[in-house]
């Protein structure tokens, strides 16, 4: 009884250490999705002439390609490490043969385009992608498979957080080393890619050395349990019981909400770096990324924090709102290609008009991703979070599989880049409508620690 009495606490520690595998995960996509569009159109302008929008199309579909393969494997590896188990656990095993394989095959995108082999660029591409979804569901899982319910939005803001730090490192490495000054020079290229590779290298062998899987869950056995009652669904969920009909219906809307929002989110995420290259006519485009990223990563534990007051639904939906803004005021900014004269050199104008914007939007994803993922696994049992962070993470691919051909296509027949944001705002309009009629209400009574008790470091 005296258990039952006690206030959920939340081992920030623990939870801090399993973000190491998203900090890899996010250092590397950062770097994955700066270079990669430019490798493809720079191979494709060289192979076959003509200007860089004539490809965008092209772009991507190729773009496109790595997601789908994502899309298939990502719910088969959530669902093996849900059946396996071994003496490092269930997961474990995925994290670090995933991380392994992936380190060694990333850095031959560069080499592929250095010899300006386009289907070795896309070859290495579709590797790194396969042996990156070896991990990544399994990597993401282990937070809810020791994390009770009502604790798992601030888990998975500090998750975030870590991983946003390496987000921000490989946005700060392609600053330091852009593709325009770079794009001769293969062993400057190289070096945000093996920098990616030495971090998730330490970081997953820190991550197996201080996280003994299922000691850990026998520990928190107890909470899970506990956890599960004070869930923020009406209709709890039960071990090997099929989802009732009102939760089967939440399920359906989030799958569609998650896969809308991600199709925006990526249609920037993949035509920025050509975007600001192109269009803006600037070197600096990671600068604005980077400020995105840093705007999120301010925002997590707040949005964690708000998310215990009014809910993960409404948190989301204020997310989505200002995503919206962020999101229709880039639209609407003309875009200008002034000139400043500097000791009669010609520098194009920083757009600083966008910084406000980013940061808008930086916020906005912060408070999505930190309740979405939570939110959709309290769907989940003990024994199928795997499964369930598959479905997340296929709604999430499908959209980065498809937006960027549509993206693509639309930038193609306007034969101009502003559309792309249009498009954004759109399709981020759309997922706030459809995630406005998901059920879920937030639980009555949940005893969590307050304040800095809730931060427990035992």
């Amino acid at each position: 009884m005296e258990n039952e009495s006690k206030p959920l606490k939340l081992n920030v520690k623990r939870t801090f250490i399993i973000g190491f595998a998203f900090f890899g995960i996010l250092m590397l996509w950062q770097v994955y999705n700066t270079y990669c569009p430019l490798f493809l159109t720079e191979t494709l302008v060289k192979n076959n002439g003509g200007k860089e929008t004539d490809y965008q199309y092209i772009v991507g579909v190729l773009m496109a390609l790595d997601n789908l393969v994502a899309l298939i494997m990502l719910p088969i590896f959530g669902a093996l490490s849900d059946k396996i188990n071994t003496k490092f656990g269930k997961r474990m095993p995925f994290i670090v043969i995933g991380t392994i394989l992936s380190a060694i095959v990333f850095p031959l995108i560069v080499v592929m385009y250095a010899i300006n082999s386009l289907a070795g660029i896309i070859a290495m591409m579709c590797l790194t992608l396969i042996f990156m979804q070896m991990y990544r569901n399994p990597a993401v899982a282990l937070m809810p498979d020791i994390t009770p319910k009502p604790l798992r939005s601030k888990a998975n803001a500090i998750i975030n957080v870590v991983g946003y730090i390496g987000a921000i490192l490989g946005g700060a490495i392609a600053i330091i080393i852009p593709f325009k000054s770079y794009r001769h020079n293969t062993f400057g290229l190289l070096i945000p890619f093996l920098a990616c590779c030495v971090a998730m290298i330490v970081t997953i062998v820190v991550l197996f050395i201080k996280v003994k899987e299922n000691k850990i869950a026998a520990e928190m056995a107890d909470e899970m349990r506990r956890g599960e009652q004070e869930s923020e669904l009406e209709e709890k969920v039960a071990e090997h019981t099929p989802l009732s009909k009102k939760n089967k219906i939440s399920l359906i809307i989030m799958i569609i909400a998650v896969f809308l929002w991600f199709a925006s989110f990526n249609a920037v995420e993949t035509f920025w770096s050509s975007y600001g290259q192109n269009h803006l006519d600037i070197s600096n485009y990671s600068l604005f990324t980077i400020v995105l990223t840093i705007a999120s990563l301010a925002s997590f534990i707040p949005a964690a924090f708000i998310s215990e007051k009014i809910g993960r639904k409404w948190t989301i939906v204020i997310g989505l709102g200002c995503m919206i803004v962020g999101l229709m005021l880039i639209a609407l900014i003309p875009q200008s290609k002034e000139f400043v004269k500097v000791n009669n050199l010609d520098y194009h104008k920083t757009p600083f008009a966008l910084f406000p914007c980013f940061v808008l939007c930086g916020i906005g994803w912060a408070f999505i991703n930190c309740c979405s993922y939570p939110m959709f696994v309290e769907l989940a049992s003990g024994s199928n979070v795997g499964k369930y962070t598959g479905l997340y993470y296929a709604a999430s691919m499908l959209a980065q599989t498809l937006t960027p051909i549509v993206a693509g296509l639309l930038v193609y027949q306007a034969e101009k880049w502003d559309i792309l944001f249009v498009y954004s705002t759109i399709v981020m309009a759309a997922a706030l409508i459809v995630f406005i009629f998901v059920n879920n209400v937030k639980a009555k009574n949940v005893k969590i620690k307050k304040g800095l008790e809730a931060l427990d470091q035992d």
